[in-house]
């Protein structure tokens, strides 16, 4: 038996790169899956299409899984609602939430333009948002039936994908390092929020190859895989953690983890550093003075 047997998840970007990935060792594991995938290129400017998604559940039914398309806008909240609705109309639940659909429109701040950051905002951190809160709405009402019922709660589990872009800062990427850090914290306020209900929050980092990445300025040459040996950068390497993060073996919650080829690290949070401290307010004078011990070595 699988670690997701009896499992019904939603994937969203899943028509290629990580998400397929997911999608398809998630299949392995005995999950049923909802294969999201608006299509179009990485910029998000392409007309869509579902072909991307039917490609991904076609390999699963191949592999004698079950699995249906998706083609929703991830960011539109009718869309998002109607995700959610299919899941639980198709297989009668849904336990799982992987949001992993994403664009790229890099560029310098003071060349960005305002619709450029409007489209990575809205399909990353909007499109995090939407399912996830439809998914919570029901996860919600299924926690108070039960409990009605004098039933335990089901575990759930949201699986959100941040970026080192975002959490460590990458030039070039303001739209999407912002949208990719807010994630992150979006992932730790579900976490606290949702507890009660028994669902879980997580978020990822990942390195790999994807079309994202080797459209990332200097990233391009370095994502490319080896002749031989490891391939540290081959998305699939970073489903099992997914897997994991998603399963009833995992009990974390509200944490961030960087994932790529062999490794796993966990990300830590924002943490007050260094402070200086006076009983009386400052002056600039004072701060002049004092600031730079905020700062060592600045």
């Amino acid at each position: 038996m699988g670690s997701l047997e009896g499992k019904v998840a939603i994937i969203t970007g899943a028509g290629g790169g990580l998400g397929r990935e997911h999608a398809l060792l998630f299949a392995a594991e005995g999950a049923r899956i909802v294969v999201n995938d608006l299509g179009g290129d990485s910029h998000g400017t392409m007309a869509g299409s579902t072909t991307p998604a039917q490609e991904t559940v076609a390999m699963i039914k191949e592999m004698g899984g079950e699995a249906v398309v998706n083609g929703a806008n991830v960011a539109d909240w009718q869309g998002a609602a109607e995700l959610v609705q299919q899941a639980v109309d198709t297989f009668g639940d849904l336990h799982i939430l992987v949001n992993n659909a994403g664009i790229l429109r890099d560029g310098v701040i003071f060349k960005m333009t305002e619709s450029e950051w409007d489209a990575v905002i809205a399909v990353h951190l909007k499109g995090h948002f939407a399912p996830t809160h439809h998914a919570a709405v029901y996860w919600r009402s299924q926690s108070k039936q039960a409990e009605e019922s004098g039933i335990a709660t089901p575990g759930r589990s949201i699986v959100h994908t941040s970026s080192t872009s975002g959490v460590f800062s990458n030039p070039g990427q303001a739209n999407y390092g912002a949208a990719k850090s807010g994630i992150a914290t979006l992932s730790q306020i579900c976490a606290k929020e949702l507890k009660r209900y028994n669902v879980r929050s997580n978020s990822i980092c990942p390195g790999a190859r994807t079309r994202l990445t080797l459209e990332t300025p200097g990233l391009g040459p370095m994502v490319q895989a080896p002749e031989a040996g490891f391939d540290k950068w081959d998305p699939a390497n970073v489903s099992p953690f997914v897997a994991y993060l998603a399963s009833d073996l995992c009990s974390m919650t509200g944490e961030t983890f960087f994932v790529q080829g062999g490794t796993v690290g966990r990300i830590q949070s924002w943490t007050r550093a260094e402070t200086i401290d006076q009983n009386d307010r400052w002056t600039v004078a004072g701060l002049a003075t004092n600031a730079a011990k905020l700062v060592p070595g600045a």
